[in-house]
């Protein structure tokens, strides 16, 4: 299977009679601005070296360029569009709406979506036909009228999500690479060398995964998912689930299985899906974890594999979600890559029965009672928990890491992950604990999901 797409991949590098042309379009951060020797540092420059003789890339940044044609200095009006044009490039990285944040111009903002599908529509008409991929803004670290940190993120990048969506293109996120390294941003605003190096790193990993064009073999009601399509599908006996689908597929269709909370905190899926994952989610809401939530992701599991996808899915428990995760994987230990656990449950008498140190939910405690059909003392007795039975997953060389917060007091680690991670050391199993210093229950996650994700390409997509 492997050497096909190798094969592939090495077929559509040849479509082209010459070099592969690339257009980088954007502003001071794709020009070079600050970055020290800008000849040689910008990242298109470094993105030719890395991508080799087979390509020709191209620099068209801007300084102080708008996606906005009402902006201060539209991308539209400079000569360096029209030379982008005139290139007739075989790929096109689109990186615009930094400056667009501005409040002088972001009070055009309910033209910013037209503006970028017009833009999009240029190079469409080329008889090139390029591959277009678009650039999520990276963060600013800067608040104000001018750029505006929050402007970028909770307005600019979910219209750029918007427009990868609707038009059907390729989208890389460069604010979640950033967002924990302002060092590499000495104005708080450009990338330095260093930062420079980081983007063209990031995006000729891109370029040279061997992905295909995902084939949808779902049907449902569609959605955004951060660019990326959602399906939302009905199983039988009317339950929920999703499925979110890369642009690019991974030949080998690897996924994530989300346990609970779909879309929380979503950095890691949304990198899973630049690597050509699928993202999935079956609802087992209210049934913590139970013989009939388990049932329920047999019948899932059964459903998502029989349309080609891998046997072993990455499992994504957040918070209550370790329940489920874990006791699936414990029911199934041949069918899981890894556990990507945050935060997570581990123990019912700990939450939501509040039986040690955590304050628990009575609610859901008398909800967990109901769906495990257990009375108090025998749920106060149980050895079904994630923490028991944990020699069937090391037996078996599934991975484990698990993100928590050092001084969360909803689901303690000391009643949960410590207890986990001992035994299955003990057990001679794998597992990497991340613990975030001064953080509660939330966040959940890492702002920037790198540790997690390459655990997971390292470790547990096999």
């Amino acid at each position: 299977m492997k050497i096909l797409f190798f094969l592939t991949f090495l077929l559509f590098s040849n479509l082209y009679a010459e070099t592969i042309k690339v257009a980088c379009v954007g502003d001071s951060i794709t020009f070079g601005a600050r970055v020290e020797d800008r000849a040689n540092n910008n990242w298109p420059k470094q993105l030719g070296s890395l991508l080799g003789t087979k390509y020709e890339v191209h620099n068209f940044g801007v300084n102080g360029a708008t996606m906005l044609q009402k902006g201060n200095r539209p991308y539209w009006k400079t000569g360096q569009y029209k030379k982008a044009l005139e290139l007739k490039p075989n790929l096109v990285f689109i990186k615009l709406g930094t400056n667009d944040s501005k409040m002088a111009n972001w009070k055009h903002a309910k033209e910013y979506v037209a503006d970028y599908k017009k833009i999009i529509s240029s190079f469409r008409a080329l008889e090139s036909k390029p591959r277009i991929i678009l650039l999520v803004p990276v963060p600013s670290f800067v608040e104000g009228q001018n750029i505006s940190t929050k402007r970028v993120e909770k307005e600019v990048i979910p219209k750029v999500r918007q427009v990868a969506f609707e038009e059907e293109v390729e989208i890389i996120d460069l604010y979640q690479i950033f967002i924990n390294r302002p060092e590499e941003m000495p104005d708080k605003i450009h990338p330095n060398a260093k930062g420079a190096t980081r983007i063209a790193n990031h995006l000729a990993a891109y370029l040279k995964q061997n992905l295909e064009k995902a084939e949808e073999k779902v049907t449902g009601s569609a959605f955004n998912f951060h660019g990326f399509k959602g399906v939302n599908i009905k199983l039988d006996g009317g339950i929920n689930a999703k499925i979110v689908i890369p642009k690019k597929a991974h030949p080998d269709k690897p996924w994530i299985w989300r346990a609970r909370f779909f879309g929380h905190e979503p950095q890691l899926d949304i990198s899973l899906l630049e690597r050509g994952f699928h993202v999935a989610y079956c609802d087992v809401s209210n049934l913590f974890g139970s013989p009939k939530a388990v049932a329920r992701w047999n019948s899932f599991y059964k459903y998502f594999t029989g349309l080609g996808f891998h046997s072993k899915p990455v499992i994504e428990g957040m918070s209550r979600g370790g329940l489920i995760s874990y006791n699936w994987a414990k029911a199934n230990p041949d069918k899981v890559s890894c556990i990507y656990a945050d935060a997570p449950v581990c123990n019912i008498t700990s939450w939501p029965g509040g039986k040690g140190s955590g304050k628990g939910s009575a609610g859901s405690w008398k909800a967990c009672l109901k769906a495990y059909e257990f009375t108090e003392e025998q749920a106060m007795a149980f050895k079904g928990n994630p923490i028991d039975g944990l020699d069937v997953l090391a037996k078996a060389g599934v991975p484990l890491i698990h993100v928590c917060g050092a001084v969360d007091k909803v689901v303690p680690m000391s009643e949960n992950t410590d207890i986990l991670a001992k035994r299955y050391k003990e057990l001679g199993g794998t597992i990497e604990v991340v613990s975030k210093p001064e953080v509660g229950h939330h966040p959940h996650s890492l702002k920037n999901p790198e540790p997690i994700l390459k655990f997971i390409l390292e470790k547990g997509l096999k």
